[in-house]
């Protein structure tokens, strides 16, 4: 046995403890693993480490919410009062119609720990899906990510099909694999088509004529036909058009430039508004509505986020919900575009040009079934106001959220 005190069994260039000579060191290495040991049970509590982030844990009183397509439009304002009412949010989107801008401005509302955090990935590959619901546990899934523009999914049927049917179907597969039970759909009037008596109600006969609204009602069914086996609580939502942004200002809408030409006649109004495009292109004069332009159920976003909310409240395991949200009030393509004037204060250039593919002429819903079940009714019903609040966003934001 050699003893410690020996110099010449000191392996060359390492430090040599000798107990004898150095009593003092013996504090300075006790103190040394205590502050260590600290260290990694401090770390250990932090979220992230070892994999063990709070996200990936259910916890007593807090929902977890998946919200697809989070960086988008609607989905941003419904992550923004999930936020606000104390929800745990995640969003997932490829931010190929999204913006990060958007995700960022909610981060820095929300910057606590545990509160919000963000996933860049595309739901039509199924290994970063089932790898998202494996490593998080959630309470809840909104399901907003798609492409979404009519005239759009004509020139581009397959794309449609894929990322809305599709991409439905590997959501559904995921929440079924890893035990996630709720799911609240965003859906569309689309799927009605051109029915043939207004207003629009939930049991109104579905014959989508354009496959925007094809893709949505076979996604729709698919949901339907899964909840029939399992005790999922479903909720699908089917509203009309949406206007408006944040009241506060804080999100707005923000469509990319390439996209303009299939976006909502909102964007159109207020990019003729602000110069970025000669003037507003109104498609369809012939119509059998009264001024021959379209007629259409103009939904404000913080009606919808709230209908999404209190549709995740109501929620109950085994059944499935299925409601309109609309205003209940039909507004023209004119009427419309007189309001957009009032609330810019622009005199706007009009161009009439022949009707847009797959359009229909007359689309409202009625509401009683969403008044009466979740107690929601629409609160921000004036055009112009709706209006006017969108703009000041606008205004203050030329250049949407900037690049991503």
């Amino acid at each position: 046995m050699i003893p410690l005190n020996r110099r010449a069994s000191q392996p060359r260039g390492m430090e040599y403890f000798d107990v004898r000579r150095k009593p003092h060191n013996i504090g300075k290495v006790i103190a040394a693993l205590v502050l260590t040991s600290l260290c990694i049970f401090v770390l250990k509590q932090s979220p992230g480490f070892g994999g063990n982030s709070v996200f990936s844990r259910h916890e007593l009183g807090v929902t977890h919410v998946l919200v697809t397509g989070g960086a988008g439009y609607i989905g941003s304002h419904a992550a923004l009062r999930l936020l606000k009412d104390n929800y745990r949010v995640t969003i997932v989107d490829n931010l190929s119609r999204g913006n990060m801008g958007a995700v960022k401005v909610l981060q820095e509302l929300f910057p606590q720990p545990g509160r919000l955090q963000f996933i860049y990935a595309d739901l039509g590959d199924q290994k970063s899906v089932n790898k998202i619901f494996a490593e998080n546990a959630f309470d809840a899934v909104m399901h907003f990510a798609a492409v979404a523009y009519v005239g759009e999914s004509t020139m581009e049927p397959l794309r449609y099909y894929h990322n809305i049917t599709s991409n439905t179907l590997l959501i559904l597969e995921a929440m079924a694999s890893h035990g996630v039970k709720t799911l609240i759909y965003s859906s569309t009037c689309a799927t009605y088509g051109e029915p043939e008596k207004m207003p629009i109600t939930e049991a109104t006969p579905q014959f989508p004529i354009n496959p925007y609204g094809k893709a949505k009602k076979m996604a729709e069914d698919i949901i339907l036909d899964f909840s029939k086996r399992t005790d999922m609580a479903v909720m699908i939502l089917r509203y009309f058009n949406v206007i408006g942004s944040d009241p506060e200002g804080r999100l707005g809408e923000a469509p990319r430039p390439e996209l303009r030409e299939h976006g909502r006649i909102s964007g159109a109004c207020f990019d003729a508004a602000l110069g970025v495009i000669p003037g507003l292109k109104v498609k369809g004069t012939d119509y059998p509505t009264a001024d021959g332009t379209c007629i259409r159920d103009y939904i404000d976003v913080t009606d919808l986020v709230d209908a999404h909310v209190k549709a995740l409240n109501k929620a109950e395991p085994g059944k499935v919900g299925i409601y309109n949200v609309g205003t209940g009030r039909g507004r023209s393509v004119k009427e419309f575009v007189d309001a957009c004037k009032k609330a810019t204060g622009v005199d706007i250039k009009i161009e009439y040009l022949s009707r847009r593919p797959g359009d229909y002429a007359e689309v409202y819903s009625d509401p009683t079934k969403i008044n009466k079940e979740l107690n929601w009714t629409a609160q921000y019903t004036d055009l112009k106001e709706s209006l006017s609040v969108a703009w000041r966003w606008q205004k203050s934001h030329p250049r949407g959220y900037g690049t991503n």
